[in-house]
């Protein structure tokens, strides 16, 4: 008993840690939801002085916009019931559906399908529901709110193009990075020669290099890419300058060093003797791989997935440089807002963008946050 005492925090230990996280998560949470207030409103409630002008938005209500009660409680229980539909249904769904060897593809269908009909029912089938409802109740707006500002970006401004553009990239680098990574990663974890050390150390040193030097680098074959390919494409050698190929060439080469250093040290938690199993029951080394080595790995694949769809996602100064107009990235079309004559409208217009692109990375969290702890844990305890 005075064992457990002594190991137990005391009181005003656990009061700070609490007061920190709540603090920690108070300063993390606030950036995205004032700007997703602000999205919705019109540019002179956006930028009024008084936060509560903001909040409650009057010159948005005046235009005759905004939510009504019953509008505030349906998109808060839909919220809640969309998280949980994503945490606990679409998994058991994906699970089942998805033939053998296909999981992985399985899940990129079912978290997609899951936005997709997200998108629908929240924007297109129940605003007309919520309207007729409250028409009939007679019920009368208490916070302005409008989606004209979306609607400005992505219809008007033609944004879902520069989406597109980003899964293009995004996706590229993922699978490239996942399938050279996991073979690079299980050979250096299964070497214990001192080559395999020095390609990590050479892989380490590479990854510290700043973005900006690789750019640099690559920029002249990018340009002449058309003249060195002509002997070989003739007068179709393409130019790989503004096009993503070119931008998925270098993010692979800044990401790869991660994800062979990440899932090496995954597979290093595996035990070999699983590999010997394999081997004994007539496998040949790829095979054990494929059928008895990656079943386990999943969890630590999608985690490093995770981190570099990021950086894919997330990059502004590699597709900035390298992408014409026309093939642009989320990213670096959101800064090109405030390239031009900026006015107020803009300035919501590239805070609705902003607030757009944060929609996927939190499906991905919610769809995978079972696997994204396990891989984070996986070999914090051994024994």
């Amino acid at each position: 008993m005075s064992d457990a005492r002594a190991l137990r925090r005391p009181a005003s230990l656990n009061a700070f840690i609490a007061t920190g996280l709540v603090i920690w998560c108070i300063l993390a949470a606030f950036p995205i939801l004032w700007v997703a207030v602000m999205s919705v409103k019109v540019p002179l409630d956006s930028f009024a002085a008084k936060p509560w002008d903001v909040i409650r938005g009057p010159a948005t209500l005046a235009q005759g916009k905004g939510l009504t009660f019953l509008d505030i409680l349906v998109i808060l229980g839909g919220l809640v019931l969309a998280g949980r539909l994503a945490v606990t249904l679409l998994p058991r769904l994906v699970r089942r559906a998805s033939p053998p060897g296909w999981l992985a593809l399985g899940w990129l269908v079912g978290a997609a399908a899951f936005g997709a009909a997200f998108v629908v029912a929240g924007f297109v089938l129940l605003p007309p529901v919520l309207r007729a409802v409250n028409g009939a109740l007679g019920l009368s707006p208490m916070i302005g709110f409008t989606t004209e500002h979306y609607r400005a970006v992505w219809v008007e401004n033609a944004f879902w193009r520069n989406f597109v553009n980003s899964m293009q990239v995004t996706l590229g680098v993922t699978a490239i990075s996942l399938t050279v990574g996991t073979l690079a990663g299980y050979a250096l974890a299964r070497a214990g020669s001192v080559l395999a050390f020095w390609i990590l150390i050479i892989a380490l040193i590479f990854r510290a290099l700043p973005h900006s030097v690789l750019v640099t680098g690559y920029l002249p074959v990018f340009i002449n890419s058309a003249e060195w390919l002509r002997p070989v494409l003739g007068d179709a050698a393409p130019t790989l300058y503004g096009q993503p190929l070119a931008v998925i060439a270098v993010l692979v080469a800044i990401n790869q060093p991660f994800t062979i250093w990440m899932l090496r040290s995954f597979f290093q938690n595996i035990p070999a003797e699983l590999d010997e199993a394999a081997r004994v029951d007539g496998c040949t080394h790829f095979q054990a791989f494929r059928w008895v080595i990656m079943p386990v790995m999943w969890p630590g694949v999608i985690t490093t997935g995770l981190f570099s769809f990021l950086l894919g996602y997330n990059d502004f100064l590699v597709t900035s440089l390298l992408l014409d107009q026309s093939n642009m990235t989320m990213v670096p079309a959101i800064a090109g807002y405030f390239n031009r004559e900026t006015t107020t409208t803009d300035q919501v217009e590239a805070v609705a963008a902003a607030v757009s692109i944060t929609a996927p990375l939190f499906l991905l969290v919610m769809v995978f946050q079972r696997q994204i702890v396990s891989g984070l844990t996986a070999g914090a305890v051994k024994g």
